[in-house]
C-alpha cells in the first residue's frame, strides 16, 4: 500500500493550479441521466471518486468518454440499460446516491443501494427519501436497497428540508427539473456546488430560480437537452493549498482561486495573520509573521466555515501562537486526525464535538495514519511544517479528492514523494 513521505522545513514559492471541484462534478455527472442528449463537462477533476461515479453510470448504460487526459467528460444516457445502482459500486462513495433523483425523474423508478464513503458520520438518507416522497415517489428500504417508484412521474411540490443538506438539495433539484408543475425547495443548501449544478441544468433547458439562497424554485419541463458546462473551481482543494505556505512559509499563488468560494475561510486566515490577495489569475497567500496566531473556528453550512477544511485548519493551528477552539457542528467523528497530530507533538484535547488546540513551537515528523480524505491531507500539510520526516499511510483516501498532490507541492518546492510498499 502506498504512503506519502514529507520532509519539512522548506519554504514554498510558486503557483499551484486548482482543479475543478470534486463535489460539483459528482453531482453534475448524474445530471446526464436527465437527458437523452450528451452532457459535456470541462475542467473535470481526475480523481478516484470520479472514476467510481463513471463506473456507476456505465453500469446503468451511460456512455462516458474522457478526453484531454480526463479534463473533459462527455456523458450520454441515450441507451440506458438499467435503473439499479449496485452495492458493489455504491458502497465506495457517498455521492452515488445522487443517481436516485434523476432516475426517478426520467424513468420513474430506481433501485439504489445505501451508499458508503468516509467514516465521518451517519449522513442519513432519510432527508433525501422524505423530500422525494413529497414529490409523489414511493420508496421502500429492502435488503439495503432503496426501491423507488413514481407512478406517472414526479409532481412539483413544496419540499422543506429539515437540514440544509447539500446532497438532498442536489437530488431534489435534479428530480424537479422533469417533474410536473412547480417545486419549491425550502431550507436549501447554498453551497457553490449547488449554484454550479443549477447553472448546468439551466444550460440543459431547466427553469430554475433562487440557487445560492435558501429557497430554490424549479418549474418542471418536458425534456432536457445537450449542454457543455465548466466545473467550478474546487474550493476545498483551494483552501487546502492556500494553507500550504502558512505551514511552510513562503508565498503561493493558487491559480483559479476566487474569494467568493472561500469567504469565511479567508476571514479566519486574516485573524490568524495570513495575507490573501487577489491576482489576475487567482489568489496569492503568505504569512504576515513567522508564526500564525490562534483563532477559534466553528464549522457551519455555507457560507460558514466548511467542515471539509476543519482538519487542515486544526493542523495549522497546532503551531499557532495561543490557544484555539474548534467546534465541529456538521459531522460527528470528524476529529479522528487529532490523535495522529498528537503523535507529531501537537497539544490537542477533544471533548465530543469540541477540540482545544494549544499551539506548540514545532511539530516533529512521525509515522501517521490517514483516517479519511481531509484528515489525510491535513497530515501532509503538518509534515511540511514538521522537523524531520513524516510518513502518511493509508493514503487511498487522498486520491479520492486530490489529483497529483505530490506534483503540485513539489512544483512549489516541497520535499514530498509517494512511496510504494
Amino acid at each position: 500500500m502506498d504512503s506519502i513521505l514529507v520532509t519539512g522545513g522548506t519554504p514554498l514559492n510558486g503557483k499551484i493550479a486548482i482543479a475543478g471541484a470534486k463535489n460539483a462534478a459528482l453531482a453534475l455527472m448524474p445530471a446526464a441521466l436527465l437527458s437523452e442528449e450528451p452532457l459535456t463537462l470541462t475542467n473535470a477533476p481526475r480523481l478516484s471518486d470520479i472514476a467510481t461515479m463513471t463506473a456507476l453510470l456505465r453500469s446503468l448504460g451511460v456512455e462516458v468518454t474522457s478526453m484531454q487526459d480526463g479534463k473533459v467528460q462527455v456523458l450520454s444516457s441515450h441507451a440506458m440499460t438499467s435503473t439499479t445502482a449496485d452495492y458493489e459500486i455504491v458502497r465506495k462513495m457517498r455521492a452515488s446516491n445522487l443517481v436516485l433523483g434523476p432516475l426517478l425523474a426520467r424513468h420513474h423508478q430506481a433501485v439504489v443501494s445505501l451508499p458508503g464513503g468516509c467514516a465521518i458520520g451517519a449522513r442519513p438518507m432519510d432527508i433525501h427519501v422524505t423530500a422525494l416522497e413529497a414529490m409523489g415517489a414511493e420508496i421502500e428500504l429492502k435488503d439495503g436497497y432503496l426501491h423507488a417508484r413514481a407512478q406517472g412521474g414526479l409532481k412539483g411540490a413544496r419540499v422543506p428540508l429539515r437540514f440544509a443538506s447539500v446532497g438532498a438539495t442536489e437530488n431534489v433539484l435534479m428530480a424537479a427539473t422533469l417533474a410536473k408543475g412547480t417545486t419549491v425547495i425550502e431550507n436549501a443548501a447554498r453551497e457553490p456546488e449547488i449554484v454550479d449544478l443549477a447553472e448546468c441544468l439551466r444550460r440543459m433547458g431547466a427553469h430554475i430560480e433562487g440557487e445560492g439562497t435558501n429557497t430554490i424554485t424549479i418549474e418542471g419541463v418536458d425534456r432536457l437537452g445537450a449542454a457543455t458546462h465548466p466545473v467550478v473551481t474546487d474550493r476545498i482543494e483551494l483552501g487546502t493549498y492556500m494553507l500550504a505556505p502558512v505551514f511552510a512559509g513562503g508565498e503561493v499563488e493558487c491559480l483559479g482561486g476566487r474569494l467568493d468560494l472561500v469567504g469565511s475561510f479567508v476571514e479566519k486566515l486574516d485573524v490568524a495573520g495570513v495575507d490573501v490577495s487577489e491576482t489576475e489569475h487567482g489568489l496569492k497567500v503568505k504569512r504576515r509573521t513567522d508564526r500564525a496566531q490562534a483563532v477559534d473556528v466553528t464549522t457551519e453550512v455555507f457560507p460558514g466555515f466548511p467542515t471539509d477544511l476543519q482538519a487542515q485548519m486544526m493542523a495549522m493551528l497546532c503551531t499557532a501562537n495561543g490557544t484555539s477552539v474548534l467546534e465541529e457542528k456538521i459531522f460527528e467523528n470528524r476529529f479522528m486526525h487529532a490523535p495522529e497530530l498528537i503523535r507529531m507533538g501537537a497539544n490537542i484535547e477533544v471533548h465530543g464535538g469540541v477540540a482545544t488546540v494549544r499551539g506548540v513551537d514545532r511539530l516533529k515528523g512521525a509515522p501517521v495514519m490517514a483516517t479519511d480524505l481531509r484528515a489525510s491531507v491535513s497530515l501532509i500539510l503538518a509534515g511540511l511544517a514538521a522537523e524531520g520526516e513524516t510518513t502518511v499511510s493509508r493514503i487511498y483516501h487522498l486520491d479520492r479528492g486530490y489529483e497529483h498532490i505530490e506534483e503540485k507541492l513539489r512544483g512549489v518546492g516541497a520535499r514530498i514523494e509517494r512511496v510504494s510498499a
